[in-house]
C-alpha cells in the first residue's frame, strides 16, 4: 500500500514538473524563471533521491546562461545548497564536468552580487569536492582579490586562503602558532610576488582581512622573518621588500579600520 502511494505521489510530481516547470523555467517573466530555479534547488535538497539527478540538474546548468541577474543569482544559490554538503556534492560529478567552465567564467559576471555568490560557490566546491577545480580554474579566481568591489574581493580572499595560504592545508599537520604564521607569510609572499601587481598590496591585505586578519596582525612573526639572517631561513631581497609592504598595509588597515582608497562596498543597484 505504501509503495503504491509513493508511486502515485511520484507520478503527480512528474506531472507537475512536466506540466508546469518545464514550460515555466523559460517563461518570458524573469521573476518566474527565478522562482523556478529557487524551488528546483529546494526540491533537490529536500528530496534528493528523486530530484538530485542529471535529468533535473541540467535545467540549472542551462539557466546559468540566463540574461537576467536575479535568475542567474538563484541558480548559483541553488547550487551552493548542493555543494555545501559532501553527501550531495558527491552526486554532482557529471554536472560539474559539464558546467564547470561556465561556473568559473561567471567569476567575471557583470553583476557584482552574482560574481560574489559564484566565488562562494567555488569555495564550497573546493572544500567538498577536492578534485573538482584544476589549478587553471583557480588561476581565474586569484586575481579577483585585487578588484575594487570589497564584497567580491573578500570572497576571493577566502578562496585564495583556503586554496593556497592556509598553512594547515599545506602542511597537513598542526604547527605551532609561530611556525604556522611563518608558513602563511611565506606562502603569501610567493603569491604576491608571482602576481606581479606590487603596487596593489593594500588591496590584497584588505581582501584577506576578514579571513586571515589575525595572522596579518602577527607583527612579531613578520619582524622575526625580517630580522632572520641565516641563509636557509632568511628572505631574499624581493621577499623582504614585499613583506615590509605587507606589514605597512596591515598596520594601516588595523589602525584605520577602512578599506583602501578606491575600494568600497558594491555600488547600489
Amino acid at each position: 500500500q505504501l509503495q503504491e502511494q509513493q508511486e502515485e505521489i511520484e507520478n503527480m510530481m512528474n506531472a507537475v514538473f512536466k506540466g508546469v516547470f518545464v514550460h515555466r523555467y523559460r517563461d518570458v517573466v524573469p521573476e518566474i524563471r527565478a522562482i523556478c530555479m529557487e524551488e528546483l534547488g529546494t526540491w533537490m535538497r529536500s528530496y534528493a533521491a528523486s530530484f538530485l539527478t542529471d535529468g533535473y540538474l541540467k535545467y540549472i546548468g542551462w539557466t546559468l546562461h540566463d540574461k537576467q541577474r536575479e535568475v542567474r543569482l538563484q541558480c548559483v544559490k541553488a547550487l551552493q545548497g548542493l555543494y555545501c554538503r559532501r553527501e550531495t556534492a558527491a552526486h554532482m560529478e557529471l554536472f560539474t564536468s559539464r558546467f564547470k567552465t561556465r561556473m568559473v567564467s561567471m567569476v567575471l559576471d557583470k553583476e557584482p552580487d552574482v560574481a560574489v555568490e559564484v566565488v562562494k560557490l567555488l569555495t564550497l566546491m573546493l572544500e567538498n569536492m577536492e578534485e573538482a577545480l584544476t589549478e587553471e580554474d583557480c588561476q581565474s579566481v586569484y586575481p579577483v582579490v585585487y578588484v575594487s568591489s570589497r564584497a567580491l574581493a573578500s570572497a576571493a580572499g577566502l578562496f585564495l586562503y583556503r586554496r593556497l595560504l592556509d598553512p594547515q592545508r599545506e602542511a597537513g599537520r598542526e604547527l605551532s602558532r609561530d611556525g604556522d604564521n611563518k608558513t602563511f607569510f611565506r606562502l603569501l609572499l610567493a603569491f604576491f610576488i608571482e602576481s606581479e601587481l606590487h603596487e596593489h598590496v593594500a588591496y590584497l591585505v584588505d581582501s584577506l582581512w576578514d579571513c586571515a586578519g589575525t595572522r596579518l596582525r602577527d607583527w612579531e612573526t613578520i619582524s622575526a622573518l625580517l630580522l632572520e639572517e641565516s641563509p636557509t631561513e632568511g628572505l631574499a631581497d624581493r621577499q623582504e621588500k614585499a613583506l615590509v609592504e605587507i606589514l605597512a598595509a596591515s598596520v594601516v588597515q588595523a589602525a584605520e579600520g577602512q578599506p583602501p582608497v578606491g575600494r568600497g562596498p558594491a555600488k547600489k543597484v
